[in-house]
């Protein structure tokens, strides 16, 4: 309708120049211009006609679409309002399973937990009853053992009570014998302190003769230990001395060796940098280190050891012999040792 609207406009607009141009050739011209627009124009107007047409025919349809659609609108909300309320309830019943839910779980959880206890009173209850199943089984085979106890104690008993008037009968017999033998004993107590006068006097000089020899052997004892105990010193003495010894040479090969890798100006140049004197340096050059002092130590301990060790033995019971030949024969495989070593290092020096 607008688009003819404007060609109406553009029509009289070309009506109107039309009649104001002049009448001149020049007015042909344009006149014929004027038709061929015109009838383009109509031409248009032809098409926006059938334009027009096809656009009522698809409002009539759309119109009545729109109609059915206003009519399905209705029915729509009233299905929308009760899905609605199905969804309310549904929701509704969610929350009312959700709460019977959390009950159940939180009854769920009582109950396993009394079910536990309950397991647990169970099991103590079964550990109770094989418990005194045990005990009445061991109970009934004491019964078993008892009775036949009783049965054999009867037998004895039986046997016992033949006896005891068997020994009866032999005790008026030996009563009748004991009177007889008491007279014997009697003159016979007589002879016998006779007899135990004259050997009281025997054993009290056998008794004098064993308590000097007790002495004797008493004194041999003591001597015995004191010559172990000095030997033992004397030992160990020896042996520290050896290794003393051998200390002493091992310094000198070092001290050797040292002077031997260093000049006298050497010497003096350290002593003049530690500002100290040559034989000081010498001296801390000859410190033994940590590796000795500890291996010293643990020879120490080491005999210190064996001296206890032998201490025991002879204050122990007989027999400690082998022991103590075996702890005296140890020390002096060790001093051979030493002796050996000694001897190889003056060879070296």
């Amino acid at each position: 309708q607008q688009e003819k609207q404007d060609l109406e406009g553009k029509l009289k607009l070309r009506e109107h120049l039309s009649q104001t141009t002049d009448k001149r050739g020049d007015m042909l011209a344009s006149s014929k211009n004027i038709d061929l627009e015109m009838k383009q124009l109509q031409c248009k107007l032809k098409n926006a006609k059938n334009e027009i047409t096809k656009q009522s025919t698809t409002i009539k349809s759309l119109k009545k679409q729109v109609q059915e659609k206003e009519e399905q609108v209705p029915v729509l909300q009233a299905k929308i309002s009760q899905l609605e309320r199905d969804l309310s309830m549904k929701r509704h019943l969610i929350e009312d399973l959700r709460s019977r839910l959390e009950v159940n779980q939180e009854n769920e959880k009582t109950s396993n937990e009394t079910l536990e206890n309950l397991e647990r009173k169970i099991k103590v209850l079964a550990e109770d009853c094989s418990n005194k199943k045990r005990s009445i089984e061991s109970l009934k085979q004491r019964l078993n053992v008892a009775t036949i106890e009783k049965s054999q104690y009867e037998q004895l008993y039986h046997q016992a009570k033949d006896e005891l008037e068997k020994k009866d009968i032999k005790l008026t017999n030996l009563e009748s014998k004991m009177i007889e033998t008491q007279c014997t004993m009697a003159e016979l107590e007589t002879t016998a302190s006779q007899q135990l006068h004259h050997l009281a006097t025997q054993s009290k000089q056998t008794l004098e003769t064993l308590q000097k020899k007790l002495l004797l052997t008493n004194d041999k004892v003591e001597e015995f230990m004191t010559f172990v105990k000095a030997l033992t010193r004397e030992l160990q003495y020896s042996v520290q001395e050896l290794r003393s010894k051998i200390k002493q040479a091992k310094k000198m090969r070092e001290a050797k060796a040292c002077k031997k890798g260093l000049s006298q100006e050497s010497i003096e140049l350290a002593a003049s940098i530690l500002n100290v004197s040559t034989t000081d340096l010498e001296e801390l050059l000859e410190i033994e280190d940590d590796e000795e002092t500890a291996k010293t130590k643990i020879e120490f301990e080491k005999d210190k050891e064996w001296m206890q060790y032998i201490q025991k033995l002879l204050e122990a019971q007989f027999p400690f012999a082998s022991y103590l030949m075996d702890a005296v024969l140890k020390k002096l495989n060790e001093k051979k040792k030493l002796v050996e070593e000694y001897n190889s290092l003056m060879k070296h020096t």
